[in-house]
């Protein structure tokens, strides 16, 4: 039921070292294209169109046909103003496609921020644990501490309840987002977690202005991340966010042209994974972005 198609090697700027993904050990010689597939009734972009389990199993196969190297299943919507969801229905929601697809071979990645939910999802199979919250909540670091899975560690102003009632303020924000995410991996590390399963997501569009702190968090993609030698995986989530829409005038579903630019200028500037909504239009466009890279790398090696 499940196969990869074929994969391009892009090449990368600033290689991280490979993140220890639960069954995987995940190598960034090119971006990773995660497929996103919330099972959410409200999530801004996608709510309601895979509420049904067979449905939601039939998007991961579409992603999986596309190209997707990881699939990130949310059981609860982080959008701007979104209600929390009880514990009960966040693990009926994912729980039963983390098993049904743990056999596609792929890693499975869990959106969440509730310790309990991440300790069922690692043990129906879950591979990453995808949290907002940065592993804040109380609990969250134990509930990861003795698995193998990997961590993704976003920064967030507030909470999805508030962040965006407010203009969001920040004297810095890359310095201020890179200063929240070294306390956060400098936890994990004395947690006894280990580096290699540590990656970071400046958190784009969580508690920051729609276009001036977006884009310069974008623009300086690498620095939003601590400082490391080799660097830390970094994660970026801009599919179809407001911060697109801002900039293309265009509702959420018609943001597709506007995400894979982001996707293509957070690859060019050393983002390892890419969450996306649009796997099939994505994949293509880095292969593109890979096929120019490629040529002037031949030209320089010419002399």
């Amino acid at each position: 039921m499940y196969r990869y198609v074929s994969k391009v090697d892009f090449s990368y700027p600033a290689v991280p070292e490979p993140l220890q993904c639960g069954r995987f050990k995940l190598s960034f010689e090119r971006p990773l294209v995660m497929g996103i597939l919330n099972v959410t009734p409200d999530s801004f972009s996608d709510g309601g169109q895979y509420t049904l389990r067979a449905e939601a199993l039939r998007q991961a196969e579409r992603m999986l046909l596309d190209g997707a190297d990881i699939i990130d299943i949310g059981g609860e919507s982080t959008r701007p103003g979104a209600p929390p969801v009880p514990l009960d229905e966040e693990l009926d929601r994912v729980i039963p496609l983390v098993e049904q697809l743990r056999g596609a071979n792929v890693p499975l990645s869990i959106d969440t921020y509730k310790p309990e939910v991440m300790r069922h999802t690692l043990a129906a199979g879950a591979d990453l644990i995808n949290d907002i919250w940065g592993f804040r909540m109380p609990g969250a670091i134990d509930a990861v501490r003795d698995s193998e899975c990997g961590l993704c560690v976003m920064h967030m102003l507030g909470e999805p309840q508030t962040m965006q009632l407010g203009e969001p303020v920040y004297d810095e924000v890359v310095a201020e987002v890179r200063e929240f995410l070294e306390e956060r991996v400098a936890a994990l590390k004395a947690a006894g977690i280990a580096r290699a399963r540590i990656s970071v997501d400046p958190g784009f569009g969580f508690g920051k202005a729609v276009v001036e702190h977006n884009y310069e968090l974008l623009a300086q993609l690498l620095d939003t991340a601590p400082q490391a030698e080799p660097p830390y995986p970094i994660l970026a989530g801009m599919s179809r966010k407001s911060m697109i829409g801002a900039v293309v005038g265009r509702p959420a579903p018609e943001r597709v042209a506007g995400s894979i630019a982001a996707a293509v200028c957070a690859a060019e500037r050393g983002a390892a994974i890419l969450r996306v909504h649009d796997v099939a239009q994505t994949v293509d466009a880095l292969k593109v972005w890979a096929a120019m890279r490629d040529a002037a790398d031949q030209r320089r090696a010419r002399g």
